[in-house]
């Protein structure tokens, strides 16, 4: 497995696939309808734009395994030290250390551009995904009580948050 940048021509499909495996299937996103694919470039753009990674796991015949990302926390300036991250797994490869290297790589990424958290929406439900944020230092912020309503029945909406010891100097502005 390898970690590499991810971009619309090699990738989209790939992490458009997974998106919406798990609108329809899971809960890992509060969503009710999959995602065109035109929809993708957008996204895509507004990484860029943003200055935000896009992560992906790929194995030795470059087929992605999972991808992660952040963007904006709020979208005020006063937030511009939060970042708010999503990590993606296929589910045939999850529990093979994927996710743990994707987040590994994804907080590297946020020191580097001088971010002083990750923040992460986790539904209570999936104790997959806070196991492997606690493990990696992610602490719970807070949970928003029937934040969403999916499958029939409202879902609560922990937060983790990891606070990073950047930026060096942080200014106002």
């Amino acid at each position: 497995m390898r970690i590499v940048p991810c971009t619309h021509a090699e990738h989209a499909d790939a992490i458009l696939a997974l998106l919406n495996d798990a609108i329809l299937h899971s809960t890992a996103l509060y969503e009710y309808a999959p995602r065109p694919r035109a929809s993708m470039r957008a996204w895509f753009e507004a990484k860029q734009a943003g200055g935000f990674p896009v992560l992906g796991a790929v194995d030795d015949d470059d087929r992605l395994l999972g991808f992660a990302t952040f963007g904006p926390f709020r979208p005020h300036a006063a937030y511009k030290y939060s970042v708010e991250h999503s990590v993606y797994v296929r589910e045939d490869q999850r529990r093979r250390g994927v996710g743990r290297a994707l987040l590994t790589q994804l907080i590297a990424a946020a020191r580097d551009q001088q971010r002083h958290q990750l923040i992460g929406g986790i539904d209570v439900e999936n104790r997959a995904s806070i196991a492997l944020h606690e493990s990696l230092g992610f602490v719970h912020a807070g949970t928003v009580r029937q934040a969403g309503f999916k499958f029939g029945r409202w879902l609560d909406l922990a937060f983790y948050q990891l606070l990073l010891d950047t930026p060096e100097r942080p200014v106002d502005g």
